[in-house]
């Protein structure tokens, strides 16, 4: 039997190996492909973003910041089968149908790893240009939560240091006071007991939720969010306990140990290895409105979920992960403020600001260099209009749209974002629980009805511009 498992793996290695020889092998000489990921925490808005981006790339009407769109380089976009059978097929038409219905609404949120496959025939350029003949390009768009990527940071993390770490992190927010209540009322060396067990988790994972909804990124293990088929498992059952000394055989706290080192080695280490590993450009999608919203501390763990995930695209920092990657590194990462048309464009270079300081301060602390890095305000699918309300001598620019609650159409002033970034910074790292000199507000839009043009895709802010970071070059 172990001879069988020895066998089993070698071949499995051996059929990976060839596979990834063949594919290079194809991709270097025939019809090249580039894997793009994108990646957000809940609510940051993937779904729409790679639907508005495929939309638009099969419709370019919008997309004249593209090189390629304005020397007319692309010839036809369309959509191919998937080239991995195991992973589903981001439900591209359904969500399109969606936003562009009579009433249109947001589409379903991701919830697990999707592939979509948008090829390229690009017209030839160049003093050869005539010789070679058009050639084809693959996107290769993969669709993976935010909350996953997080992850990789527990990866060199014992049990110990990881449950140190987050109770100290929580220890002040009232949403995780039922946990930590029912954690410090627990003997640690208590005999293990599965209904124990299972409580714990079901209240951390009720923290976990409250501190998503309140706009904290910090929201690790990410799989307890979004457990899909291993809800319930007992790799998904454990909770940080507070303790001093080392773990017993048979206790609460070994069995806690030994479940964070099943979740790092069956389920973060599978999703880095099989999807992770092969992405060649990324953008990051940020809701930066909605923590300038929750105040200072959600600011603050936004610039350091952005430098854990700047420490994900550098393999360097961790060593398991280099010799996954063999020394590949991810070219081009974008990190995308959304929802920028919530913001009167006057306001848009602020935004990009404050994107581009917790950019440089997450840079910094992740010790990061081998890619490419930008940061944008952009809005995938543009939900309102701009429009200029007098209130006796004062004048405020507002955006107008139908709100998700109710329907109405309602004009909105959001509240000015400050000249220099750092006013929206300090206040965190201080630990600062509000705003002094501000109140900074948001509203829930729905998406606004629509009447397109043949060859015009749905309506946005800077996605071109995106475009262009993230992959123009190869379509040139």
């Amino acid at each position: 039997m172990v001879i069988g498992r020895l066998a089993d793996g070698l071949l499995s290695g051996t059929e990976r190996l060839t596979g990834a020889v063949t594919g290079t092998v194809s991709e270097a000489f025939f019809e090249p492909v580039l894997r793009l990921g994108v990646t957000g925490l809940s609510g940051a808005g993937k779904t729409v973003f790679i639907t508005a981006l495929v939309h638009n790339m099969m419709n370019r009407a919008r997309m004249g910041q593209m090189q390629a769109v304005a020397s007319d380089r692309i010839a036809a976009a369309y959509l191919q089968p998937q080239p991995d059978d195991m992973l589903p097929r981001f439900d591209y038409e359904t969500h399109l149908a969606a936003l562009t219905a009579p009433t249109p609404h947001w589409p379903e949120s991701t919830r697990a790893v999707s592939e979509l496959r948008l090829s390229f025939r690009l017209r030839p350029g160049g003093m050869f240009g005539a010789l070679t003949g058009a050639r084809v390009l693959h996107l290769d768009i993969i669709d993976y939560p935010g909350e996953w990527l997080l992850d990789l940071a527990l990866m060199e993390r014992s049990y110990r240091a990881w449950a140190d770490d987050t109770l100290a992190r929580i220890d002040h927010r009232p949403a995780a006071r039922d946990y930590l209540d029912r954690a410090r009322a627990i003997d640690p060396d208590t005999r293990h007991d599965e209904p124990l067990a299972q409580d714990l988790a079901a209240r951390f994972t009720t923290y976990l939720q409250a501190a998503r909804r309140q706009g904290f990124a910090d929201v690790t293990p990410g799989r307890f969010l979004l457990p899909g088929d291993l809800a319930g498992s007992p790799v998904l059952t454990f909770a940080p306990l507070p303790a001093s000394g080392p773990s017993r055989r048979g206790t609460l706290l070994r069995e806690m140990e030994r479940r964070f080192e099943a979740y790092k080695a069956r389920v973060v280490q599978p999703f880095f290895r099989d999807h992770f590993a092969r992405i060649d450009r990324q953008v990051v999608l940020v809701d930066a409105l909605d923590a300038i919203h929750h105040g200072p501390q959600a600011v603050e763990m936004l610039g350091r979920t952005m430098s854990e995930v700047l420490s994900a695209f550098r393999p360097g920092r961790n060593a398991w992960l280099s010799r996954l990657l063999m020394g590949r590194r991810v070219e081009r990462i974008l990190f995308a403020a959304t929802k920028a048309d919530h913001l009167h464009h006057t306001q848009h270079a602020r935004l990009t600001a404050l994107v581009e300081a917790l950019l440089r301060q997450s840079r910094d602390r992740a010790d990061f260099a081998g890619a490419c890095t930008a940061a944008m305000s952009i809005a995938a699918l543009r939900a309102t209009v701009e429009e200029t309300r007098r209130q006796g001598a004062d004048s405020f620019d507002c955006v107008r749209g139908r709100l998700l609650d109710g329907g109405r159409q309602a004009a909105f002033y959001p509240g000015e974002l400050p000249d220099d970034p750092a006013r929206l910074l300090a206040p965190g790292r201080t630990g600062g629980e509000g705003w002094l000199d501000g109140d900074y507000r948001i509203m829930r839009f729905a998406p606004a009805a629509l009447s397109l043009r043949p060859g015009e895709g749905l309506p946005h802010i800077r996605l071109d511009r995106a475009a262009e970071f993230l992959f123009g070059d190869r379509l040139a």
